[in-house]
């Protein structure tokens, strides 16, 4: 459990829990965090906004005795009041602009006002800082609030891991379970950074308690190339898996634009299209994490892709 130390009116130095403030935590990675705080006997209090406030992931926060604070990100002297105390500000938002941008912005200036003296920005991805911009349109918005970020009085830290590893399940076509082939685009060769949402969350939470964090952490449950997650497969289903090279990287670059052009699907956080980005910057290497950081809180354990895999049904 990770305390601040306060006096007694004796003169005797007591241990407190520390306070995080959390927003996002209706999602499933944020609401992870916060479970994840108050299993380190964090005090949490999560911001909500009052129309989620009855939604079941808090409602099972509430009942784990995390505090509930509704309140109007556009308020600016709400949202300081809401920060007043807290130790870290943690953001786990998704969405776009205006969530990415313009509410983290909200929450950052609030969190400044209040004095509260350390920020987790929702970044959560491959390391962007290597990336070109206009490579990827997710993480050019994770770059612009970054540098806002970089210019306040608050002490950051991005928490970077890869890509989700449950999405290999189905959800990312990179594992095509039925007809047994692992597709990929370059080398089979590139190793990938792949980490569960629990384990991020898990991660998160640690760092959240951690004042002697750096501006960046880089963590990878598994660094696998498209050869090992072959093997993955096939160890998981007991059958046999292939390859399937779909063509170079400018073959997946020139795809993802003529899939926006096609589908721009301009309010959507995860079109096809940025998939397809996603996957072009992990293919290339460029995002790569040169070292990590996974030792960094020995307590936690990282889950591989073949226990990721064995859960799917």
């Amino acid at each position: 459990m990770s305390t601040a130390a306060s006096t007694t009116s004796a003169g005797h130095s007591v241990a407190e829990p520390l306070t995080i403030a959390l927003a996002g935590a209706t999602g499933d990675l944020g609401h992870r965090i916060g479970l994840a705080l108050l299993d380190r006997g964090a005090r949490l209090r999560a911001l909500v906004r009052p129309a989620s406030a009855a939604k079941p992931e808090i409602t099972a926060l509430r009942e784990r005795g995390a505090a509930i604070v509704e309140v109007d990100f556009n308020n600016a002297a709400a949202l300081a009041r809401a920060f007043a105390g807290a130790d870290c500000v943690v953001s786990a938002l998704s969405g776009l602009r205006d969530v990415i941008v313009d509410a983290q912005t909200q929450l950052l200036n609030a969190a400044v006002a209040a004095g509260v003296p350390r920020f987790i920005p929702s970044d959560y991805s491959i390391d962007y800082t290597k990336l070109p911009e206009g490579s990827n349109r997710n993480l050019d918005l994770r770059r612009e609030f970054g540098r806002r970020l970089d210019q306040a009085s608050i002490q950051a830290t991005s928490v970077l891991n890869g890509m989700f590893t449950d999405l290999l399940t189905g959800q990312a076509p990179v594992i095509l379970f039925k007809i047994k082939r692992v597709l990929y685009w370059g080398s089979a060769d590139q190793p990938l950074d792949f980490t569960t949402i629990a384990d991020t969350a898990a991660f998160t939470a640690a760092a959240a308690l951690d004042p002697t964090t750096p501006r960046y952490l880089r963590v990878a449950g598994e660094v696998a190339t498209v050869r090992d997650l072959q093997a993955a497969a096939a160890a998981t289903t007991g059958q046999r898996f292939g390859r399937l090279r779909a063509g170079g990287l400018w073959l997946l670059k020139l795809m993802s634009r003529i899939a926006r052009r096609l589908a721009p699907a301009p309010k959507e956080v995860f079109p096809p299209w940025q998939g397809m980005q996603y996957l072009h910057n992990m293919f290339t290497g460029l995002p790569k994490f040169s070292s990590l950081d996974n030792d960094r809180y020995p307590d936690l354990k990282w889950t591989t892709v073949r226990e990721v895999l064995a859960t799917r049904k």
